[in-house]
């Protein structure tokens, strides 16, 4: 007996979507998820392998041309400050006037400073970090602080590095925090990851999570 019309068609339909299955499969495998966008706990949808990396973007508003974002609970736990890590309201609003003029999010700039300085403008550390943002003497130099520990010099200077830092690695703001503690040169030889030292494998989840209590507020 021959196949009816109807039975052709149907068993065409059935290869067609076959073969647009097996030829969407090298497509499919290039899609990748991530934590990432412009807030800690946002799933990236990709089929750029580098976007799964955790990566923060540049302000809390800001996204990724090349990816689809979808909000989703995860991310570093937020952290709150500890007591009598807040800034004083002129510093509070030099961070909010320096973030926008260096396209960075406040709330990463002021995350990076209470874990570096804990809001102290005089502080100094053992190695010799100065100020709020904890300026070396050559990073000072560097990004143009005359006084490092003028409030602020220290944080144009110290937003401005990390601006560069943001740039340097792609958005990533792991591996920028990384190189804001370690050096840009160590997580180079480090092959682009956060090297492993245990300074700076506290640090960088520390400001992180920091960077969610801030931007939760």
């Amino acid at each position: 007996m021959s196949a009816s019309p109807v039975g052709h068609r149907h068993a065409a339909q059935r290869i067609g979507c076959v073969v647009v299955c097996l030829w969407a499969l090298p497509v499919c495998a290039q899609i990748y998820v991530g934590v990432g966008a412009d807030a800690p706990g946002t799933v990236v949808l990709s089929n750029h392998p580098s976007s799964v990396t955790p990566t923060l973007l540049l302000s809390e508003n800001s996204t990724r041309p090349d990816a689809l974002t979808l909000s989703a609970p995860s991310g570093p736990r937020a952290q709150r400050p500890l007591a009598g890590r807040a800034p004083s309201p002129a510093v509070a609003a030099l961070i909010a006037s320096t973030a926008r003029e260096f396209s960075v999010a406040e709330a990463l700039v002021k995350a990076v400073i209470a874990v570096e300085s804990g809001f102290e403008p005089n502080a100094r550390s053992p190695k010799g970090a100065m100020g709020l943002m904890q300026l070396m003497p050559e990073t000072a130099r560097r990004f143009g602080a005359r006084d490092a520990f003028a409030a602020e010099d220290n944080v144009r200077a110290g937003t401005a590095y990390l601006r560069w830092l943001l740039d340097y690695f792609s958005g990533d703001v792991q591996l920028a925090l990384a190189a804001y503690n370690a050096g840009e040169n160590a997580v180079e030889r480090a092959g682009r990851r956060v090297p492993d030292i245990p300074e700076t494998r506290a640090y960088v989840p520390k400001v992180l999570s920091y960077w969610s209590h801030y931007h939760a507020q």
